[in-house]
């Protein structure tokens, strides 16, 4: 009979990623007294791992180091070894994360490996660590051995002075609050910055890796729209092209990869996340109502199609995450050799495809072949001098093709825990697209992901982050509270209800007695969690700042409900952000966003008194999101102010608080927005 294998203290744990240690030798602990507790009265440092489900490298080590005997008995006879997941405690990875970069001479990623004193002061961090030392990269064997020289010798106290010195800089340069509000001029100034920054061959931002912010292309897209400049329209048109274009784009199954290992958007990490994906659906969204592309339209079409296809919960929420790695190997599922293509393709199409989509025989990658586009669709069939017409749907049955074989083979891992923020950003996507697409499965399946939210993850009035297996547990940051709060507007400005609203504006009241700072910004946590520091954050990562979307939030509520302590909430995180836009407004990009609808005289609110049958209210729906109309708002009248003149649904045009001449008859609707008579 076999014998049972390993389990260590994670093998209660409902993470993917605990569980994947789950069986290492190393003895692990969740994050939490526990463990503090242990380390306090044992007296010794705490190695503190950090990474997630779908993380390659952390894959890597866990088989290389963790897996390892040696470097198991090692490590616990030394330390507490603490693992976390960055996605379940997003607080404790940023905070230790910054501290690394601090500590660490050259670049950060995961897995993140701190090392701190019991009372969780860090001083020493590094990232991925084999074994042994080996081509100038310290072995953790070694890294264990010369941790326990120093933790034993008299310098241990100064590993407890420098983390304290550190720990204390980090206290006294937290800002929280600010004097002045930012200008027009600022916005103007960022543009120029991002201008300067953005690659204009390829889009995004110079350099590699190169990750898709699918919220800078919209901040072009809004900016170009308001103040009638073309500029912005390329870079925006040019990331979202070559991004299209690129191996980063799942060409079979739709969705993106999380970032590109090189400038031109070739070569993926193949993991694909959730909020990458609805991120970038909202911004092609945007580029196809803004330029009405097909192609536009087409690609966000095929990001959700993938989403609620493949990461879609029966019971309604959306998964996080699917790995890189398939069967050990990297890109495994998404990579082809051109033999394997042309025994799939039928004969007169392989030679046509296989160029377009640089398929070689030595390959692209590896030796097998990324699928990507060399030429856009138009330069390909001048290049060739062929008709383009049918061109594309001849290449769509040749996908099919591919994407029908590839379902034979093993799938990567896949993240089924449901985080609320990443859940909230694609509902807002969903119904978004639901509404201008007039797609009903977006919508059906936006009201899914909320109601099941609602029913899991929403406890005695507080909210929590995760899901998994029955399991809903951890506290709620500002993070989780912001985008759901965006979600629960868009949701009630698409006419799903008022519930939607009351709950936004619950979930506000709330963010503002435990988490706002006296006149300033929001902390990422609340005051009861366990944290080394509170801080309020304002740079966006892969997702937007929790501040950024909720100064969008206080805006649009203040639109919705003329409620002028949601516009000063907003105006007091703009004054901390300020000096954020000034000196790196490539990091504050949702922050440009929310500043532009703060400085838009024009924001329009269309306020819409149904009569007692609600006629014309779906069509109002669709005149208002067929169109690309930045900062507007949406109030759905039930109250005397607003009402149904001569018991007809009524359209009241308002911006800065005053409205236009009420409109009860579909041509003038119509008329309105062709005019766009609040734009002056």
């Amino acid at each position: 009979m076999p014998a049972k294998p390993f389990e260590n203290r994670l093998i209660n744990e409902k993470s993917p990623y605990l569980l994947q240690h789950a069986h290492n030798p190393v003895d692990w602990h969740p994050w939490g007294e526990e463990a503090f507790n242990l380390a306090k009265s044992a007296d010794k440092p705490i190695f503190l791992s950090i990474g997630y489900a779908t993380c390659h490298w952390c894959h890597v080590m866990s088989h290389e180091s963790f897996d390892n005997p040696q470097v198991a008995e090692m490590m616990n006879d030394l330390f507490v070894c603490i693992k976390v997941d960055r996605e379940e405690l997003p607080e404790i990875d940023s905070l230790y994360m910054e501290f690394a970069q601090a500590l660490m001479a050259s670049g950060s990623g995961w897995p993140l490996n701190v090392i701190l004193t019991p009372d969780l002061k860090p001083f020493y961090a590094v990232t991925y660590m084999p074994p042994d030392t080996r081509q100038g990269m310290m072995g953790l064997i070694q890294l264990t051995s010369h941790i326990r020289e120093l933790w034993e010798s008299d310098e241990r106290e100064l590993l407890f002075d420098q983390a304290d010195k550190l720990v204390d800089l980090f206290e006294r340069s937290a800002v929280t609050r600010g004097t002045e509000t930012p200008s027009e001029t600022l916005v103007d100034e960022a543009l120029e910055m991002l201008f300067e920054s953005a690659d204009p061959l390829y889009g995004g931002m110079r350099g590699a890796p190169k990750f898709p912010l699918g919220y800078q292309c919209q901040f072009f897209f809004e900016y170009a729209k308001i103040f009638n400049d073309s500029r912005p329209i390329y870079f925006a048109e040019i990331t979202l092209d070559m991004m299209h274009r690129g191996g980063i784009n799942d060409h079979v199954g739709g969705g993106f990869s999380r970032y590109s290992v090189d400038e031109k958007w070739s070569v993926p990490h193949f993991e694909k996340m959730l909020y990458d994906n609805a991120l970038l659906a909202g911004a092609y969204l945007d580029g196809w109502k803004f330029t009405r592309k097909e192609k536009y339209k087409k690609v966000t079409q095929r990001i959700l199609d993938y989403i609620l296809r493949e990461m879609r919960a029966e019971e309604g929420g959306f998964y996080s995450a699917e790995d890189a790695d398939s069967e050990g190997v990297e890109g495994a599922f998404y990579l082809w050799t051109k033999k394997e293509v042309e025994a799939i393709l039928p004969e007169e199409e392989r030679a046509l495809f296989c160029e377009f989509y640089d398929v070689t025989s030595d390959g692209n990658f590896e030796g097998k072949n990324i699928l990507r586009r060399t030429h856009s669709l138009e330069e390909f069939a001048e290049y060739r001098g062929i008709e383009i017409e049918g061109l594309e749907e001849r290449f769509e049955r040749c996908l099919k093709l591919l994407f029908d074989e590839r379902a034979k083979r093993t799938r990567p891992f896949k993240d089924d825990k449901i985080l609320v923020s990443w859940n909230a950003l694609m509902i807002d996507s969903c119904v978004k697209a639901g509404l201008s697409l007039q797609n009903e499965s977006y919508l059906e399946a936006a009201l899914g992901a909320i109601r099941f939210i609602k029913s899991h993850l929403w406890r005695e009035g507080k909210l929590l982050r995760r899901y998994r297996e029955g399991s809903s547990d951890f506290e709620g940051s500002l993070d989780d509270y912001a985008s759901l709060i965006r979600a629960l507007i868009t949701l009630y400005e698409a006419g799903q209800g008022r519930e939607w609203l009351d709950w936004a504006i619950e979930m506000t009241t709330l963010l503002e007695q435990q988490f706002k700072a006296d006149e300033g910004a929001f902390y990422l946590t609340s005051p009861d969690h366990s944290i080394l520091l509170r801080r309020c954050e304002l740079y966006d990562s892969a997702q937007p700042s929790g501040n950024a979307l909720h100064a969008e939030n206080l805006l649009r509520l203040y639109q919705i409900t003329r409620n002028r302590e949601y516009w000063i909430q907003a105006e007091d995180i703009l004054k901390v952000a300020k000096s954020y836009i000034e000196n790196y407004p490539q990091g504050v990009s949702y922050h440009l966003l929310a500043l532009m609808r703060y400085l838009d005289n024009d924001a329009p609110t269309f306020i819409i008194a149904l009569d007692k049958d609600n006629s014309l209210k779906n069509e109002l729906i669709t005149l208002i999101y067929d169109r690309f109309i930045p900062h507007s708002a949406i109030h759905w009248a039930e109250d005397s102010d607003y009402i149904p003149i001569d018991g007809k649904t009524t359209l009241y045009l308002c911006k800065q608080g005053k409205c236009l001449a009420p409109l009860n008859e579909w041509s003038e609707m119509e008329k309105a927005f062709l005019d766009e008579k609040w734009r002056t």
